[in-house]
Formats: structure tokens, sequence, C-alpha cells
């Protein structure tokens, strides 16, 4: 199967001045064109390291992608280390990113200074995929086996996001025009309301008789639950996505309601589809949250057609007040607990006039009181089926637990609109 190394280069990632988005966008494409990343690098402003790196990962993998380092200033050195890889003897103007330079910086008003030009010289080992979006330009460097023991392909890209992600496109087709390329099969399913180990435990006798040559991952994330990824490298992609759909759906039938999506997806998303169009309608209290889940709702394309409103109602004289909490509940039971987050799922379905709503109340950090300890929340949601409320602690700091949470509150949510949909 074809590999492929992606190294970003650049101090700025090393040293956490900005987050690295290309590398996951380009493995992403990678991988749908049957081409298995193998490595990711970030490598800093050394010319040095850059040269040792790049060629140790000319000597591993079939095709090396890096970003960054080719704009105008002094400390953009990727060229210069790619012409001495190369054994480049010397620069030469390419006439198509020339063109491109002229055009962009004139459209922006700009004077066109020899720093910009000089964008356009590129070392005479190189061929050119011309930037459409940028002065910089994406550079081809091809090496016979007889340098690395391989046919190996080196693609230098700019760094700025929007160039890069553009420029993927023109490169995985050279790549196809190159290499042979195997298929590459991936299936995705989504799981919440249990922890990836526990999980692991639960399916270990499904996932030990897979098929040696399907792979399982596991892709944990607080927000979104866990993540089941099968795969299969090679081989006809339609029959392998066959053979994926029967071992899922074998999976299911052990998780029960805990697979809320087929593919990748969110919570928010799925409760999206399954209100869409049906004419059900959705309102959320929130204390301990502070707005989170409408947030996250509201992030969903489409969501003004069911998401009616919400009320981050903080204070216990705003649930009395707004949300109309009894104050015996309130001292009786707590600021949180069951009854407190039924009666704020009740009012905010009352006062907005929803078919659902789900409410929090929680102790989100350090504190507690003689009710319930730091970390809990009581998740509220009310249908025309009634009132369900479920506790749930964590043991995180405050921003993990707000979206903990919230996901809680959301899967909580999307099992009774599920419920009232089959029943």
């Amino acid at each position: 199967m074809t590999t492929a190394s992606i190294c970003t280069i650049g101090d700025e990632i090393l040293i956490g001045q900005i987050i690295d988005t290309n590398s996951s966008y380009i493995s992403r494409e990678l991988g749908d064109a049957g081409i298995r990343v193998r490595e990711m690098l970030s490598i800093g402003d050394d010319h040095d390291r850059i040269v040792q790196s790049l060629r140790k990962e000319l000597e591993n993998s079939d095709i090396v992608i890096t970003t960054g380092g080719l704009g105008p200033t002094k400390d953009d050195i990727t060229k210069a280390a790619l012409a001495e890889l190369s054994g480049s003897s010397h620069y030469v103007e390419h006439p198509g990113q020339m063109e491109m330079v002229y055009r962009i910086l004139h459209s922006r008003g700009l004077e066109v200074l020899d720093i910009n030009r000089q964008q356009a010289m590129v070392p005479d080992s190189c061929e050119v995929i011309v930037n459409r979006l940028g002065t910089a330009p994406i550079m081809v460097f091809r090496f016979g086996p007889e340098r690395f023991g391989h046919q190996a392909t080196l693609y230098s890209l700019p760094g700025v996001p929007h160039e890069a992600l553009g420029a993927v496109a023109d490169v995985v087709n050279d790549i196809k025009s190159h290499y042979r390329l195997d298929s590459i099969t991936h299936r995705t399913i989504m799981v919440y309301g249990m922890a990836e180990s526990a999980l692991s435990k639960l399916i270990e006798a499904w996932e030990d008789a897979l098929p040696p040559d399907m792979h399982l991952a596991y892709l944990p994330n607080q927000l979104t639950g866990v993540r089941l990824r099968l795969s299969v490298y090679g081989g006809d992609r339609q029959e392998n996505a066959a053979r994926i759909e029967e071992r899922f759906s074998a999976l299911k039938e052990i998780l029960g309601d805990m697979v809320y999506s087929d593919g990748d997806d969110t919570l928010q998303g799925a409760i999206g589809r399954l209100l869409r169009g049906s004419g059900k309608t959705l309102s959320a209290a929130e204390s301990c949250t502070g707005g989170e889940i409408a947030h996250l709702i509201t992030t969903v394309s489409g969501a003004s057609e069911y998401f009616l409103g919400s009320v981050t109602s903080y204070a216990p004289e705003i649930k009395i007040r707004v949300l109309s909490v009894s104050p015996e509940t309130i001292d009786s039971c707590g600021i949180v607990s069951s009854g407190v987050a039924a009666a704020m799922a009740e009012g905010v379905r009352r006062l907005t006039g929803s078919t659902y709503a789900v409410a929090t109340t929680g102790w989100a950090d350090a504190y507690g009181d003689e009710h319930e300890p730091a970390g809990t929340v009581w998740v509220g949601v009310a249908g025309p089926a009634g009132t369900k409320t479920a506790r749930f602690n964590y043991k995180n700091d405050r921003k993990r637990n707000i979206e903990r949470f919230s996901a809680s509150a959301l899967n909580e949510l999307r099992k009774m609109i599920e419920s009232d949909l089959k029943a």
C-alpha cells in the first residue's frame, strides 16, 4: 500500500502559537484516496534539521507532504532546504506562479516587490503546481528508486490553511497519476453512555471475532462519546463496506440505544435529524451549563426549525420567577436535585410551548452542598410522555465538567425523542 508522511515546518507550531489543522485534513483526504499515512511530524525552523528529517521521511514513505516555511520573509527557509535535499544547482522563475503573484497583489491594490517576485523562483529540480490561492508555489520533487530505494515524491505546500487545503485536490490527483493506489474502507458508528474502557470490555468477544484484515479503532471525545471505526486496507471497496456493515449490525445488537449515529456525528446533530421535518420543537433551561447546550444545538444548520430558545437560570430566583420552580422543592431537595431538574424542564417547556425540553442543574467545580458533591449534575428531560431525570458525576475541571454535563443532557434528550418516535 502506498504510504505517506505529513510534515509541518515552522517554530510557530512547536511553541504552540498556532494549531496545526492542515495535517488532519490532509490525512483524511489521503486516506480517502487509498494512501496510508504512517507518520505526522513537526519540524522547527532549522535548515539542517529540515533536510535531515525530510530525508528520513523519504526513505520510509512513498510520499512526503510538507506545509509551511514558504513565505516571502527571511525566516521562511523551506525552499532552500528542499533545494539542498534535491541537489538543485540554481533557481528558475516559474511563469505561471509569477503571473499569479502579480494577479493576487494587484487585486489587493498592492505593489509587487522584489521579495514577492522571489516567491515564484523555484529550485530547478522541481515541478510546480500553480497555487491559485496565494503567491507561494506548490513544489513537487520526484526521486527515483536509486536515491531512497523506492520511488518517492515530496510535495511542498504553503502553511496558510486555506492555501494548503486548497492545494490538496491537485496533489491527490498528481499522486493518482504516478502511483497505483489500493482502496481503504472506513466505517464509523457513534456511541455515547459508556467510558472507553468499559465499552472495550463489553464488546471484547465481538472485537476478538473480527477478521484479521479488519481493524477497530476507539476514538473518544467527551462531547460526542466514543467513535468506533472499522477499517479494511486493500481489496474491493464495495465488498469491504458490506462486510463492515455486517459486523456493525451485530455490534448494534450488543450496544442498543448507546449507538446514536452511523457515521461521524454529534449528539446535537443526531437530535437535529430526529426533529427536522417532524413539526416537533425543543427548548432548554440551563443552570450549571450556562448556555452550552443551547450553543451546541444551534451549531447545527437548520436548528431554527425546531429550537425555540433557552433560559439560563443561573440564580435560584430566576428558576423560581421565570421557570416556576417551587421554593419548597429547592429547600427540601437542594438546588442540585432531581426535583429541581424536572421542574426546570417542565417550566421551560410550558414557557416556550415546546414539544421537548432539557434542563441542567449541578456543581461544575470544587463546590457542592449537603445534598450533592462537586462534579454532580442532574439532567431533566420533559416531553409528551412525561418527565425523566438522570444524575451524573464527573471529576474534572470546571470547563470539562460543563462540556460533559452538556453532552450527557443532550444524550438523555436524544434517548427520549428516539423512544417517542419508536412508540
